[in-house]
């Protein structure tokens, strides 16, 4: 896995810059030749909120054709939601109760999808992510309380927006409410080992974890009220996290709020297992 911030500064200029692009083909040169080495099946490169908002996504897609061989796929919101769903329960519905509400908090945006075993209910994708909100409001070190107000009613509104896509995730439409809640990705997964008291990131032990609604305010109003350098020394903290984990942070907390859940199942198995997933022939996968 590499971190490589391809959505920087998207938010203000509408444009992938040429060092997030570098940064990009850098990693899949590197992918490129574990390609090669390994001779896989089959091949598929998902891209998702960056280049959907990028002006000069053409530019993204022939280089990214170049050095992997492959052209990315741009995928919508709705089908990013839908492969972070699989992805994330996969492995759950066999063994625990749905339905389950699945969010997959990321740079740009934020996924959010209601379903069980059988299938997906309702998909939403909101562009609150931790870099675009970082961007957008969280620009003091450490933020000020003007600025996590403002990240804060932004964040609001999305999810009011997209509550009525994912209709009863809090027990309305009928009473077909999520029973968990399940979060994906490395703001999730970060906030998760420092509720566990990690010394250094254990995916082990952070895989399906659960971080109590309590604990996950309580760690929210403390990353952003630290500096950069003291989040960057919290030992679960990925160096490409530290500037924007607050930002993550804060989403967790206001969808745990806004939905009213007491806690969240964390999951290590993301939008990456589920793009997996979308390559193995029908009939030997997930129904969905």
């Amino acid at each position: 896995m590499r971190i490589v911030r391809l959505g920087e500064g998207v938010d203000q200029t509408g444009r992938l810059s040429p060092a997030a692009l570098d940064r990009t083909m850098a990693a899949l040169g590197e992918y490129a030749a574990e390609i090669g080495r390994l001779m896989p099946s089959a091949v598929r490169m998902v891209a998702t909120s960056a280049t959907r908002d990028a002006e000069n996504s053409e530019e993204f897609t022939s280089r990214v054709k170049e050095v992997l061989g492959v052209a990315p796929e741009v995928v919508t919101g709705d089908e990013e939601a839908r492969l972070s769903f699989t992805g994330a329960t996969a492995e759950l519905a066999a063994g625990m109760a749905g339905p389950f509400l699945v969010t997959d908090i990321g740079g740009g945006s934020t996924e959010l999808v209601l379903g069980d075993a059988a299938g997906v209910w309702g998909a939403r994708s909101v562009n609150i992510g931790c870099v675009r909100m970082t961007e957008r409001h969280l620009h003091g070190d450490p933020p000020s309380a003007a600025e996590i107000a403002a990240a804060t009613a932004d964040i609001d509104a999305a999810l009011d927006d997209a509550a009525g896509t994912v209709s009863g995730a809090d027990g309305a439409a009928g009473g077909a409410g999520a029973s968990t809640l399940v979060g994906l990705a490395g703001s999730v997964t970060t906030v998760a080992g420092i509720a566990l008291g990690l010394a250094e990131y254990d995916s082990q032990r952070i895989h399906h974890s659960r971080a109590s609604a309590a604990a996950v305010h309580e760690i929210a109003v403390r990353l952003l009220a630290m500096t950069r350098e003291q989040r960057a020394a919290i030992g679960v903290m990925h160096p490409g996290r530290a500037d924007v984990i607050g930002g993550g942070a804060l989403i967790l907390d206001r969808i745990m709020i806004r939905f009213g859940f007491s806690e969240v199942l964390v999951s290590e198995h993301d939008i990456l297992d589920g793009i997996a997933w979308s390559l193995v022939p029908q009939g030997t996968g997930p129904s969905r």
